[in-house]
């Protein structure tokens, strides 16, 4: 056992194929400290994945062969990620509050680089290009249930459950970190259907990945070309603009610039800091504010929940650190009520995106979901939920006073 920030309470076990499982219990927790152990038989773990390399842009491909068996969209009695009871033996033996393990069908892992190996030796082999280039997929893919409760969403939940998932982010994000060739942690949700989920139950993933992501090529390039002040200006520029959400003491939320989705919602920290595990814990209480709104406005926008991804993007774990910040990206493919906004050739074949919607007209709609969502449930004050915090849903006149 180990207390975390926040009151959070840390229990770590292990299920019967010796796969790591970790229980995060809320500062108010009513569940016992005893945990029942895993009464499925051991089975065998699948062949660690193969990447291959794509000559022609230099990016690796996972081929993990065993997720094709993946449980798609079972009934409530067969959830996998619900508490096990004698009828239905879980991936969670006993009752939670949130719960991490690893992935049994895993992209990465769970083999690791060997121990003592030189991070920038590893960058500088995956980084060089050529024809048949093969190696394991080596590092760590984990599953975040968020509730025991086979329905729902992270924005149906109180925020003191939302606190206790990030908690597990930042806990994971260190943890994972410090996994032999883990290059990047990545923590994410998929939301709804159309986005491709395959289980209804609430939960998101973390990928610890052995490179460095191309989306994160791509800043580091940025980077580079324009200095290392990239993100600090963004966040002047964006919290000076009509395109603001939220803004708090710690982070603001905005509709970007150039958003490539007819919704896409960014959240930036008003400091430099690489990743979950940088955060302090009054930073971390108020994202459990911010965060929880931003899903619930997303939900009121139409009569019918939103799909999303929720990526939260995360510094490269031995390069960057000082001028990569943490970074939350919501999209979401809904360009109105009954329509969705599929990739077709532009977007898919050559990565070059056409807005349907204004970023400023996306705002004003967002700002408007989110008064509604907030009249439905008070928000959260300073001191129920964040001490010396405030939050506002910001107007225009707002932003610019």
């Amino acid at each position: 056992m180990q207390i975390l920030t926040g009151g959070v309470v840390k229990r770590a076990t292990t299920l019967s194929d010796g796969r790591e499982l970790v229980y995060y219990d809320d500062a108010d927790t009513l569940l016992p400290p005893e945990r029942a152990a895993d009464a499925r038989p051991p089975q065998p773990r699948p062949p660690v994945a193969e990447m291959r390399q794509d000559a022609l842009t230099g990016e690796w491909i996972s081929i993990a062969v065993a997720r094709q068996n993946r449980v798609m969209l079972p009934p409530k009695h067969l959830d996998p990620l619900a508490p096990s009871t004698p009828g239905n033996l879980t991936e969670v033996p006993s009752d939670y509050d949130v719960a991490v393990f690893e992935n049994k069908s895993p992209s990465f892992g769970p083999d690791l680089a060997s121990p003592g190996s030189d991070p920038a030796d590893q960058l500088g082999m995956l980084r060089r290009v050529g024809l048949g280039r093969v190696t394991p997929s080596i590092g760590r893919c984990e599953v975040v249930c968020f509730s025991p409760a086979t329905e729902g969403s992270l924005a149906g939940l109180p925020v003191g459950r939302v606190r206790t998932v990030i908690e597990a982010w930042a806990d994971r994000t260190a943890a994972l970190s410090a996994l032999p060739g883990v290059q990047q942690v990545f923590p994410f949700e998929n939301r709804g259907e159309a986005i491709g989920v395959t289980l209804h139950h609430p939960h998101g993933q973390i990928y610890a990945y052995p490179y460095v992501t191309p989306r994160t090529e791509k800043l580091i390039s940025s980077i580079e070309r324009y200095g290392p002040t990239l993100f600090a200006d963004i966040l002047d520029s964006e919290r000076g603009s009509d395109r603001v959400l939220i803004a708090g003491r710690h982070f603001t939320a905005f509709v970007p610039f150039a958003a490539r989705w007819p919704i896409e919602v960014h959240l930036l920290p008003h400091r430099q800091v690489a990743d979950f595990a940088g955060t302090t814990p009054e930073e971390r209480d108020e994202l459990a504010v911010i965060y929880r709104r931003l899903l619930r406005g997303l939900d009121a926008l139409y009569d019918t929940p939103t799909p999303y991804i929720a990526a939260w993007h995360q510094a490269p774990v031995h390069e960057h650190r000082d001028d990569i910040r943490l970074m939350l990206q919501i999209t979401s493919p809904r360009r109105a009520a009954d329509r969705m906004k599929y990739l077709a050739g532009s977007e898919s074949a050559m990565g070059a995106f056409i807005g349907d919607v204004p970023p400023e007209v996306s705002a004003g709609l967002l700002r408007e979901a989110l008064a509604r969502a907030d009249a439905d449930t008070p928000v959260p004050t300073a001191t129920t939920a964040t001490a010396n915090t405030t939050i506002t849903t910001t107007t225009t006149q707002e932003t610019r006073a």
